[in-house]
């Protein structure tokens, strides 16, 4: 088994420490991991105070304000490989959520994290379009086993669930062997190709897909979301800051970016724990749950105004709620929470507030600008890109059409130009990242070359790795309608909390930090499933305490 990190957790309500023993030893009939997309660290201290519902709750069990997404590619996809494998996300082969891949025959060369490219006549397309691309989602690029996978394998009568906003959400949590899996997809819940949709979740998205397009007035607004509404300028001639979700009939595209999303995926987990009964036989159940409106709203309005306080109120009332349903089932469960990375606020905003780093990125920075000034100087004539990557961050890739001395003379030349440009910390070479081992200890103290080594893959990672500096923004305009993101290597994209709750756990606070990689070795030792200590990059964090330390 893994090595404990002692947190000292008591069980209260015990007489003696017999009886304390035995609550211990207790295994969860019901594990519940929820990833709430985007949820940083900052934006849980900041709200904390606020809370009456379940985030409430979570916030007296056992909390580590101080979790790490301990990688450089703070994006969804990869955030979500370590919640539920305990292993960081270049070992979970996970790098990114979407990826170059120039060998493969299809002329889109782009790789989405969660689909299979080797199915003849897909590609991946737009993930932000309304089709939401032409791909089959599958788990087949997780290269590890889940929780839950683990689980099956050694209780086959167990059942391993997952619901979630996101695909890719759904699918890194619940990896290969889920019994039900279920994530949105244009109005209503889809799932893996081949099976079908159960009656009840197709019953669900019936009344969705009824009251979807419909008009929908605005949110009341909380006393404490008052001082958060202020307009904000972006762009030549739009504004963020002061909406409260309002819709105006046929806008069910812009139902993803609201509170209500969470509440429609809050409401299919309940679905499918109502029908499966789950928590309720004799052996221990997971349902892995991904919330993923936080990350709409955050991508859509940034971090700090009016729209992310009501949804950090309504999040919370609506987790309440949940947990009130589990709460009348009578049954023994263990809440997770935490989030697949963190979130900057958009730079408009952040100006205002005297943060002088904040920028949004050179539109001259990304790999054709790059790779068409590389190809000048070198004097190499080609009618396709010498460079590719997915963003203007992240891996970058050497076209295969050149010789080896081509792709020598390009790798030298776009690094040293890409790292002399102002809004670039780091450029690091894929060869030399392949050499440094994976990083141990405590995570905030990692080199940048450490953070990118956690999520890089030998056979899946670029040719060189382009890290932005702090507080550039990767998005040049707000056409699109995003005004802010994240992936960057830095603490405010890799801090979030980590919160544990379960009957009878006494309030602890642990400010040292932890990792989410620490997750499944944790929740591994609550429920009876050993994870063999080469095959985690995490270790348990006793959330029992007592005579009975959860991690033994």
């Amino acid at each position: 088994m893994v090595t404990a990190l002692t947190a000292s957790i008591l069980f209260t309500g015990t007489a003696n420490a017999e009886d304390h023993s035995a609550a211990d030893k207790a295994q969860p009939k019901l594990v519940v991991a929820i990833s709430v997309d985007q949820f940083s660290a900052d934006l849980f201290s900041e709200y904390r105070s606020s809370f009456t519902g379940g985030l409430k709750r979570l916030a007296n069990g056992v909390v580590f304000p101080a979790g790490y997404q301990s990688h450089a590619a703070t994006e969804t996809c990869p955030g979500h490989s370590t919640i539920m494998t305990g292993v960081h996300s270049g070992r979970a082969g996970i790098i990114a959520n979407n990826w170059i891949d120039l060998s493969i025959k299809r002329d889109d060369k782009t790789v989405y994290c969660a689909e299979d490219e080797r199915i003849d006549g897909t590609s991946f397309g737009d993930i932000t379009a309304a089709t939401q691309g032409d791909y089959v989602a599958s788990v087949w690029h997780l290269l590890v086993p889940t929780l839950g996978d683990r689980l099956k394998k050694v209780s086959p009568e167990s059942r391993n669930v997952a619901v979630a906003g996101k695909d890719r959400a759904a699918l890194m949590m619940g990896g290969h062997d889920v019994d039900e899996i279920y994530w949105w997809k244009g109005k209503g819940f889809s799932t893996l190709q081949g099976r079908k949709i159960s009656p009840s979740v197709a019953s669900l998205n019936e009344t969705i897909a009824a009251k979807i397009d419909k008009a929908r007035p605005a949110f009341a607004i909380p006393a404490q979301c008052v001082a958060h509404s202020a307009r904000i300028m972006h762009g030549e001639d739009k504004s963020v800051g002061d909406y409260a979700f309002q819709r105006p009939d046929g806008a069910a595209s812009i139902y993803r970016g609201s509170p209500d999303f969470d509440g429609s995926v809050i409401t299919a987990a309940t679905v499918l724990l109502n029908d499966l009964k789950l928590g309720q036989g004799k052996a221990t159940d997971v349902i892995s749950i991904g919330l993923s409106a936080t990350d709409y709203i955050g991508h859509a309005f940034g971090t700090e105004g009016l729209e992310m306080c009501i949804q950090m109120g309504e999040l919370d009332r609506s987790l309440g709620e949940f947990f009130t349903i589990l709460d009348s089932k009578n049954i023994d469960y263990v809440v997770m929470l935490t989030a697949d990375h963190g979130g900057l606020d958009l730079p408009e905003r952040m100006s205002l507030q005297g943060v002088p780093t904040a920028q949004r990125i050179d539109p001259k920075l990304n790999a054709n600008a790059i790779g068409e000034t590389v190809a000048e100087a070198l004097n190499i004539a080609s009618d396709k890109p010498l460079l590719y990557a997915d963003g203007p961050f992240g891996d970058y890739y050497i076209s295969r059409d050149l010789s080896e001395k081509q792709r020598a003379q390009v790798k030298d030349s776009a690094m040293a130009l890409l790292a002399a440009h102002a809004q670039v910390e780091a450029v690091l070479d894929h060869d030399d990242l392949a050499t440094i081992e994976v990083p141990r200890g405590s995570p905030e103290m990692w080199t940048l070359p450490q953070r990118a080594r956690a999520s890089f893959h030998p056979d899946r990672s670029g040719d060189f790795i382009v890290l932005l500096r702090k507080g550039v923004t990767p998005i040049a305009s707000t056409a699109r309608g995003y005004v802010a993101t994240h992936g960057s290597p830095w603490d405010y994209d890799r801090r979030v909390p980590i919160l544990f709750w379960r009957d009878g756990i006494q309030h602890f606070e642990q400010p040292l930090s932890v990792m989410t990689v620490d997750i499944a070795p944790t929740l591994s030792a609550l429920i009876g499933v050993d994870i063999p200590t080469d095959e985690t990059d995490g270790q348990c964090l006793d959330i029992d305490g007592g005579p009975a330390n959860s991690c033994k």
